[in-house]
C-alpha cells in the first residue's frame, strides 16, 4: 500500500498477522466487540421496554438490565408505563413533556365551543388523565394512540355535552358529565385497543358565550344572593324557634313544679290537721291547751320584751335596767 506524503510516496506494507487468516480472526473479533457494546440496554424505573425481534413483537420486559441480540436483530422501544399522564381540551399547560397534552392555541377556541341540547352554546375546558398499561397495544394496535385518545375524548364530551341542556352544563350537572364522560371513554378505548387506562375525565372551566357571559354572571349572582338570604333566613329561624321552644318548655316545667309544689303542701296540711284533730277528739282540753303553748312559745320571741301584769297588782313599781339584755331573734316554727 503506497501513501503519497507531499512530494514523496511511501510505501507501506502490513504487518504479516493482518494477512489471510489474521485478517478474518480480527474482523471477527472487532465485530465482536461491536455486537457486545449493542447487546445490553436499561429499561428504567418508570418504563416498560418492547422489544421487536425482526420488527415483530416477542416480549415486554420490566424496569433494569437486560440481553438482546445486535445487529439490528432486536430492537427494544421503552413506554413510561407508571407516570400518569393527561391531555388538555380548550387550553394548555406550557413547558409540559407530553407532546400530545394539548394542541395549538389556534384550536382552543375550536375544542372548548360546543353546543348543548337546547341549541345554545357553551364554552367547556376538561382534561382527561390516563396511564399506559399494555405497552404492546399502545405502540402496534393503532398507528397513534395518543392523537387517537385526543379525538375520542373530544367526541365522547361533545356527545354528553349534547344531551343536556346549558343550565345543567354550566350548574347542576358538571359532576353527572364527568362520570358519563368517564364511563363512555373508557368503553371507547377498549373498544379500540389503545393499551390505555383512563383515571379520570374532569371539567374546569364552563362558561358561557363572550358575548353573554357579563349577564349570566349577573344571573349568578342575583341566585347567590337569595341562596344566601335563604341560608341566612333558615339559621335565623334555626336558631330562634328551638330557644323559644325551650323557655316554653320551661315556663311549663316551672309551672307544673309550682303546682306539684301547692298540691303537696296542701296534702300535708290536710294530713297535719286530720292527725290533730284526731288527738283533739280524744283529749279537747290538753289539745287546745298544747296548741295554745305552741303558738305562744312561736309568738312572744318576736314580740321583743314582754310584761305579764297578774290581774290583782295594784301598782307597777318601774324597773329600768343599765344593761338591757339582747333581743333574741324569732324562731321559726
Amino acid at each position: 500500500m503506497r501513501i503519497q506524503v507531499g512530494k514523496d510516496v511511501i510505501e507501506v506494507k502490513p504487518p504479516s498477522f493482518l494477512k489471510g487468516k489474521g485478517l478474518a480472526f480480527l474482523a471477527v473479533v472487532l465485530l465482536g466487540v461491536i455486537g457486545a457494546g449493542g447487546a445490553f440496554y436499561t429499561v428504567e424505573v418508570e418504563e416498560a421496554g418492547v422489544v421487536l425481534r425482526f420488527g415483530k413483537h416477542l416480549k415486554t420486559v420490566p424496569p433494569g438490565l437486560h440481553f438482546k441480540l445486535p445487529f439490528g436483530i432486536d430492537q427494544v422501544t421503552t413506554v413510561q408505563v407508571t407516570r400518569q399522564l393527561k391531555q388538555e381540551f380548550g387550553f394548555g399547560t406550557p413547558n409540559n413533556t407530553n407532546p400530545y397534552q394539548w394542541n395549538s392555541q389556534d384550536e382552543f377556541g375550536l375544542e372548548r365551543n360546543m353546543v348543548t341540547g337546547d341549541l345554545n352554546s357553551v364554552l367547556v375546558d376538561w382534561v382527561v388523565q390516563y396511564r399506559i398499561t399494555e405497552p404492546e397495544k399502545y405502540l402496534f394496535r393503532v398507528r397513534n394512540a395518543d392523537a387517537t385518545l385526543r379525538h375520542a375524548s373530544e367526541s365522547v364530551m361533545r356527545q354528553v355535552v349534547g344531551d343536556r341542556t346549558v343550565d345543567e352544563v354550566i350548574t347542576v350537572g358538571r359532576q353527572e358529565i364527568e362520570t358519563e364522560s368517564s364511563a363512555k371513554l373508557r368503553d371507547l378505548v377498549n373498544l379500540y385497543g389503545l393499551g390505555i387506562t383512563i383515571d379520570q375525565v374532569q371539567l374546569k372551566d364552563v362558561d358561557p358565550p363572550e358575548p353573554v357571559q357579563s349577564s349570566f354572571n349577573e344571573v349568578n349572582s342575583a341566585q347567590q344572593e337569595r341562596e344566601k338570604a335563604i341560608n341566612i333566613a333558615n339559621g335565623e329561624y334555626n336558631r330562634d324557634v328551638p330557644k323559644a321552644s325551650g323557655e316554653a318548655q320551661k315556663m311549663i316545667s316551672e309551672a307544673e313544679g309550682y303546682a306539684t309544689q301547692r298540691v303537696n303542701e296542701a296534702e300535708g296540711n290536710v294530713a297535719r290537721f286530720t292527725a290533730l284533730f284526731a288527738e283533739y277528739e280524744k283529749a279537747p282540753e290538753i289539745t287546745r291547751r298544747r296548741l295554745y303553748l305552741e303558738t305562744m312559745e312561736a309568738v312572744l320571741p318576736s314580740l321583743g320584751g314582754v310584761i305579764i301584769l297578774d290581774e290583782e297588782a295594784s301598782q307597777v313599781l318601774p324597773f329600768l335596767p343599765i344593761n338591757p339584755a339582747p333581743r333574741q331573734p324569732a324562731q321559726q316554727p
